[in-house]
């Protein structure tokens, strides 16, 4: 017997190549349909598809609920007929009871793409960056696709050209539009039509925090919660950072990125098994993570987006990590400037490297008791989390003025 093996980038390929020639079979065959229909009805077009919606959510993971349950709801409010369809068969809004927002899990992975390669829609929102680039292709029955950001910071962040086929973009500070025409031009693509509406995430967590109740303990509590991948603190400091937290008799919840369970598992199970849970240690894998920030009094990371919704939402400082960013395979590689988001860290905070990490408790500290952190944080929330507040006002408003303008042009 010969066993025929492929690997898992050519399998991708593969199954993207077939998706695209199903996608034009059934597109060909409904152009078919539709002429037969027009030709047998003396020249009058009848529509008998009742699979369109007006207004259809992407969501490729359930951490962005807080992005997207605040937009449903809004939806609800204003009796709009909405899909939601999400790739996480755990997602928590597929809990949840609507009149007007049906939601759907369409498979993980690929499964999800193909789905919503043939989708049928006005207006397609997502947080997913790639569009018509990777898996995910635009559909034929799709009139807009319109792209929100899922954290407080560069849109040049993402992959090489993850925003080049949106048709618009919802962004939360004035440099992100400039990254973005830079982009364009040199790219000589199209101008999209941008936005500025905010960060529905924040202004989620926002509103949750005016409404806690929780009443926090006084012992000083550190979070830790790295990225994935090589360059992350776990990756580069291992056990050390652990230990000397614990030693400094800070209670410390160690939160990995969940790619960390998947990508990095032999690592963080060495980890747990010499630093298990007790009374000082915590180890959150919670999907909802507002507790968990609103309990730590400083927080310690690296790139992650988690840094922005905790010290511009919770008014907390942080201790970033000297982690080196490759830019080769992002957007920002293009632009002669460097990322907004690391020009932005040295007033929020301090820098943990190998040379202080035994002065840690030091610098916990000092970004506890200095001020020009505060200072630093209204700086940063004033460039760039713009409309603090009525973001998913301004994404709804957006998507009901496009589906009626786009309708009223066609008639």
């Amino acid at each position: 017997m010969i066993l025929l093996y492929i690997d898992p980038g050519t399998g991708s390929m593969l199954f993207t190549i077939l998706i695209g020639i199903i996608s034009a079979l059934i597109y060909a065959l409904r152009n078919a349909m539709v002429k037969i229909r027009f030709l047998l009805t003396g020249g009058k077009y009848i529509s008998s598809d009742n699979t369109y919606i007006p207004y259809v959510i992407f969501s490729d993971s359930s951490r962005y609920y807080s992005i997207f349950k605040p937009i449903c709801d809004e939806m609800e409010k204003r009796k709009k007929r909405l899909l939601y369809i999400t790739a996480s068969a755990d997602d928590p809004l597929l809990n949840i009871e609507y009149e007007y927002i049906k939601t759907e899990y369409a498979g993980d992975g690929n499964k999800a793409y193909a789905r919503m390669n043939m989708i049928k829609a006005d207006i397609v929102l997502s947080t997913t960056p790639g569009l018509d680039v990777y898996q995910w292709k635009r559909s034929r029955y799709v009139k807009w696709y319109v792209h929100v950001l899922h954290a407080a910071n560069d849109a040049t962040l993402y992959r090489m050209f993850g925003l080049d086929y949106y048709d618009a973009l919802l962004l939360s500070g004035e440099y992100q539009i400039n990254q973005i025409r830079q982009l364009e031009e040199l790219r000589e693509l199209p101008k999209k039509e941008i936005r500025l509406v905010g960060l529905p995430h924040m202004d989620y967590l926002y509103s949750r925090l005016q409404k806690s109740t929780i009443t926090l303990c006084h012992e000083k509590t550190v979070l830790l919660a790295p990225s994935w991948g090589p360059n992350g603190i776990l990756s580069k400091y291992g056990g050390r950072i652990i230990k000397k937290l614990v030693s400094s008799n800070y209670h410390v919840i160690i939160r990995p990125h969940p790619q960390s369970f998947v990508s990095e598992r032999e690592m963080i199970d060495s980890l747990i098994e010499s630093y298990p849970e007790s009374d000082m240690i915590t180890w959150d894998r919670n999907i909802d993570n507002f507790d968990t920030l609103l309990k730590a009094d400083i927080l310690i990371s690296d790139f992650s987006g988690i840094v922005f919704d905790y010290t511009l939402v919770f008014d907390k400082p942080i201790i970033y990590a000297d982690t080196s960013f490759d830019n080769g395979m992002c957007d920002s590689w293009w632009l002669d400037e460097k990322e907004w988001t690391f020009t932005i860290l040295d007033k929020l905070g301090l820098q943990l490297t190998s040379d202080n990490l035994e002065q840690l408790d030091v610098l916990i500290d000092r970004c506890l008791n200095e001020n020009r952190f505060a200072e630093g944080r209204e700086q940063a929330r004033s460039e760039t989390w713009v409309n603090i507040g009525g973001a998913v006002k301004g994404i709804v408003d957006y998507m009901i003025e496009k589906v009626t303008n786009e309708n009223s042009s066609l008639q």
